[in-house]
């Protein structure tokens, strides 16, 4: 649910759409395409390049309110955002679909307006960003705005980007708490819960997801929902029995243990309402920043991703009929998460090529007369599990050859050699798909060769992706190759196999308790601090995650209201600007939650996700919480 206002101040038209979600809000309509960046201009910078940005969705990054000499903190806010975005599925899994851009255009002063109050002064920014709706008393400090134009034309300096297979992220040079999403995102790029804020919003504006709080404005809990049955994937009011019977809603995903913690059911409240609607999971990214999308959320996420790009990125052209003394090939799309399937078929019948991404013709014998040959890519990620999603183009593709073996093919003398991989200059997680594309011959198919710390690794017939998750790799680096056959074409890639750790450091129990056999025991009988140190023998920042009785795994962020700052665990939560954070036990995210205080014993996991993408060993301690 969105509405829109618009805010004026120093004569800049201000767009701002308002979705009062747990950082913030909602932004903008795209820009549209735009052209290079003037060489004089602000500087458009390729932070991950997985191939042309008309082939990728797009991210393109802008910074408001950091000079010139502050461009070094907008680096490191973007990193930031960027390392808790590839913790996230779908994102972890898809991050090879996405091209991220930053646009850095320096601003003449330092800050954004409004910021923290009304009284502050205006500041002379590039993108006129603003709180408060755009210096609006009537609207709310944590409502950041952009302008608009200025924010398209930045974008539009990248080439090859669109409103269709873009997401303009705005980031403001400020610790204040706030943000706005939709067509736009803003975030606030120095606050400890800022680089939540971006998944969120993309949720929003990529995946249509809606907000899922039981609030529309903070501390005021929502009325009881008396629409009809919600367009919303997330949101219904049948039962689970209703679900299960007329196959609708979630219902494929019904009992199972929700990524975000619990069981997926039928969770009353969401859509701004407290009762009289449900949802699938008691708390999630789209509820709760910290947690992740449950499944039905992820499902619609890998469909929105998957629809900015084409699983097909090439294939031999089909224009005219094809003579059956060649091979034909097609170039896919390859996810972190798992490679693409593909199966060909000739006049309907399968064929035995085991998703090989090439057909040598030559070898099918094929009779006098036209013949049919198609090729179907799709995905098979566990993700989904919607057979109308697994049917549609974001996951399935097909393209079809006419072959007459009456016709005869012109050799081109194409060289064998790779036109594309998996990037070398970082190293890659010991759990991802690496991959090497290669030229296409007419009468041959390249063989790609891979050899783990000089061992031959064995591919089957798609020798195009390597799923290091098949390999047997004790802990440590090691050096991946991959070879075009009877070339001197040859790739190198550092797998990186060791995970990150993570330490904890606790305020001062009552006691200490040790049992053989159980983890370490701490005794508090009031509120405790906890810390969390990640280390990693490998460049790129580490995401610290925790979790309480086994609940959804929780991003740690330190403090909202100081990312240097503990976490801080007390009996009840700590209400910061009406939202409830740090309730030892079941977990509380609004003051009217039960605010019970759960005394007895707590078990609190941790864990590491480098950024390879590996996810370290989960560690533990006990929490026994007596009444003071």
């Amino acid at each position: 649910m969105t509405s829109q206002r618009t805010g004026v101040r120093r004569g800049v038209a201000r767009v701002v759409a308002v979705c009062l979600l747990a950082a913030g809000l909602v932004g903008t309509v795209p820009a549209a395409a735009g052209t290079p960046t003037p060489g004089d201009g602000p500087a458009v910078v390729p932070v991950q390049t997985t191939g042309p940005a008309d082939r990728r969705f797009n991210l393109v990054f802008l910074g408001d309110g950091y000079t010139a000499a502050e461009m070094p903190a907008f680096r490191a806010d973007l990193d930031r955002h960027l390392n808790t975005l590839w913790s996230i599925e779908p994102f972890a899994s898809y991050r090879s679909y996405i091209n991220v851009w930053a646009v850095e255009a320096p601003s003449a002063e330092s800050g954004v307006d409004c910021d923290p109050g009304l009284d502050a002064p205006a500041r002379d920014t590039a993108l006129d960003m603003g709180f408060w709706g755009g210096c609006n008393p009537g609207s709310v400090r944590r409502l950041l705005t952009v302008d608009s134009r200025k924010a398209a034309a930045l974008a539009d300096l990248v080439p090859g980007t669109s409103g269709a297979n873009r997401q303009i992220v705005a980031l403001a040079h400020s610790s204040t708490y706030g943000g706005a999403g939709g067509g736009y995102a803003t975030a606030s790029g120095g606050n400890a819960l800022s680089s939540l804020i971006t998944p969120h919003e993309i949720g929003h504006s990529l995946g249509g997801l809606q907000d899922e709080y039981d609030y529309y404005a903070r501390g005021v809990p929502g009325e009881t929902y008396s629409g009809p049955e919600p367009s919303s994937t997330h949101h219904t009011l049948l039962t689970e029995r209703q679900m299960l019977g007329q196959r609708a809603k979630w219902w494929r995903w019904l009992g199972e243990e929700s990524e975000s913690g619990g069981v997926i059911g039928r969770h009353e409240g969401g859509m701004y309402s407290t009762k009289g609607v449900w949802r699938p999971s008691r708390h999630s990214l789209m509820k709760t920043l910290g947690y992740a999308f449950d499944q039905v959320e992820r499902e619609v996420m890998v469909r929105a991703i998957s629809a900015k790009v084409n699983l097909i990125q090439d294939h031999t052209p089909n224009t005219s009929p094809l003579g059956a003394d060649r091979t034909v090939w097609v170039d896919t799309l390859h996810p972190v998460g798992g490679a693409l399937t593909v199966t060909w078929r000739l006049d309907g019948r399968t064929l035995p090529t085991r998703g090989a991404r090439t057909v040598d013709l030559r070898t099918l014998r094929l009779s006098p007369g036209a013949h049919t040959l198609t090729a179907t890519v799709t995905d098979p990620t566990p993700f989904v599990r919607d057979p109308a999603v697994r049917a549609s183009a974001a996951l399935t593709r097909t393209v079809a050859w006419t072959v007459d073996p009456a016709l005869t093919t012109v050799r081109d003398g194409t060289a064998a050699a790779f036109t594309g991989h998996t990037p070398l200059g970082a190293p890659v997680g010991a759990r991802s798909v690496v991959h090497a594309d290669t030229t296409h011959p007419m009468d041959r198919t390249p063989v790609v060769r891979w050899r783990l710390d000089g061992r031959p690794v064995a591919t089957g017939a798609n020798d195009r992706d390597l799923d290091l998750r098949s390999l047997t790799m004790t802990t440590g680096t090691h050096t991946l190759t991959a070879r075009v056959a009877g070339t001197d074409e040859e790739l190198s890639w550092t797998v990186d196999a060791r995970p990150a750790t993570t330490s904890y450091e606790l305020s001062e129990p009552l006691r200490t308790v040790g049992r053989h056999g159980r983890p370490v025991e701490y005794v508090y009988d009031g509120p405790f601090t906890m810390r969390l140190t990640a280390r990693d023998d490998q460049e790129g920042a580490v995401v610290s995650q925790f979790r309480v009785d086994g609940d959804g795994w929780y991003t740690y962020y330190g403090w909202p209201t100081d990312a240097d700052a503990p976490f801080r665990f007390s009996p009840a939560g700590t209400v910061i600007d009406d939202l409830v954070y740090g309730k030892l036990g079941r977990s509380r995210a609004v003051p009217w939650d039960d605010a019970t205080p759960d005394y007895g014993t707590h078990r609190i996991e941790y864990r590491t996700i480098d950024a390879a993408g590996n996810i370290g060993r989960t560690g533990e301690f006990l929490v026994t919480l007596v009444e003071p």
